[in-house]
């Protein structure tokens, strides 16, 4: 069963801990998903900080489902349910994965390519490029364990949204009650923002690339095989995961906490309810907040962004790999694994190019997050079919609180995603 006898937490624990845990929360909060938050809080001002709280703990159960699942079987997601159920089940999954993962692709990079138009000038599409291009290179030349060590310092740069808060006059007992006794609205408008807050807070693609980044740990670290094939033992490794996933999930939270606070406080406040993308929010605190503000906000979308592109081009990769039993590792050269770093590559490529598309932006923004949540609900119920199953976990399988929180927050998705569509059919 998961779980056991723990021992002390100390400073130096905890850092040797962060990893795959820590750079899946921050890759959560990408320009995509500030685009979202900066939308909550202009449209609805303080009445949906209550959707952060909610997700947390949810949040943490099913990236430590998704986790325990890489480490102990030693596969993707992708993989697990290829072995244990029809092959038509593994492909619709991955095949709306990909779809979801290109539109945020597109959605950050255009992002990305904006915000930093507004701070230096020159040519957004010329910005784009540049970090489409740089973000594949990386991902193809640098080794894994070089990788890592990046993205894991990047996720400071999270910080900046922390830092937008001293900027502004925020009213707190207003933001407390808010958060505590949230109010409700029946509305088309209301629901696809929760499902879009939701479904950004919840995504399939940090399931895919944390499960994947356990297996790359695996590969690198002193215990080579999956848990599973061990007589005994295996506590150490589970204790890492919860410590480095938790930690990693309520510092993404957080951070989604301070932007839709910062920017209910600014732009909702001063009558900005209109967002079309990050930059968008970042451009409007200007003239509110001033210009250090808007470079921290700003200097937020570039960093994410950064961080963001890898996890979900490489999300895609691992569980198309997975599927045609390619290899898939950001370990190998790529004569080693031409078919796993080709989908990197092509699901970059395709999410520049529908930014020279006529889609909408804020369309783009809430509807791939929109399609995160929708899509989270059978992947959720995959995955949480195959950690409570002895076949697949063994002795490891999830004990029962794990999977009454992960069962919980697969019910909890599926309830606003089917409340948002029967909006839509009742015009409301």
């Amino acid at each position: 069963m998961l779980g056991s006898k723990t021992t002390p937490l100390t400073l130096r624990r905890i850092g040797r801990a962060l990893g795959p845990g820590l750079v899946t929360g921050a890759a959560d909060d990408d320009p995509s998903g500030i685009a979202t938050y900066s939308q909550a809080g202009a449209q609805f001002g303080f009445n949906l900080l209550w959707t952060v709280f909610l997700t947390t703990p949810f949040m943490i159960a099913i990236q430590l489902v998704s986790a325990y699942m890489g480490r102990v079987t030693g596969k993707g997601i992708a993989a697990n349910v290829k072995e244990h159920h029809h092959g038509s089940v593994v492909f619709l999954l991955v095949s709306l994965l990909l779809a979801a993962n290109i539109f945020n692709i597109a959605a950050d990079i255009a992002a990305m390519g904006e915000a930093l138009y507004l701070v230096v000038g020159g040519l957004k599409h010329e910005h784009a490029l540049i970090f489409a291009g740089g973000s594949v290179l990386l991902q193809v030349f640098v080794p894994y364990t070089s990788y890592a060590r990046y993205l894991k310092w990047l996720t400071l740069v999270l910080f900046c949204y922390v830092g937008v808060i001293f900027t502004v006059e925020i009213p707190w007992r207003q933001v407390l009650i808010s958060t505590v006794l949230p109010s409700f609205q029946i509305s088309s408008d209301y629901l696809m923002m929760v499902v879009a807050v939701l479904g950004t807070t919840i995504s399939p693609y940090l399931f895919f690339w944390q499960a994947s980044q356990e297996v790359e740990e695996m590969a690198l670290g002193r215990t080579r095989q999956p848990l599973k094939n061990l007589r005994r033992g295996g506590s150490p490794e589970l204790e890492r995961i919860t410590i480095d996933t938790s930690i990693g999930m309520v510092f993404s939270n957080a951070i989604a906490f301070f932007i839709v606070l910062t920017t209910a406080a600014t732009l909702n406040t001063h009558g900005v309810t209109d967002i079309q993308t990050a930059a968008d929010a970042a451009n409007a605190l200007r003239p509110i907040a001033g210009d250090f503000a808007f470079a921290l906000f700003a200097l937020g979308i570039i960093g994410t962004g950064l961080l963001a592109i890898p996890v979900l081009a490489g999300s895609a990769a691992y569980a198309v790999a997975d599927v045609f039993g390619w290899r898939s590792t950001l370990e190998a050269k790529f004569p080693e694994a031409r078919g796993f770093y080709a989908i990197i590559l092509i699901a970059t490529v395709v999410g520049f190019a529908l930014g020279f598309t006529s889609f909408d932006p804020i369309k783009m923004l809430v509807w791939s997050a929109v399609l995160n949540g929708i899509v989270s609900v059978p992947v959720m119920a995959m995955m949480m079919v195959l950690i409570t199953s002895p076949s697949v976990m063994d002795r490891f399988r999830a004990r029962r609180w794990l999977a009454w929180v992960g069962w919980a927050a697969t019910a909890l998705m599926g309830f606003v995603v089917t409340a948002l569509m029967l909006s839509f059919l009742m015009g409301r």
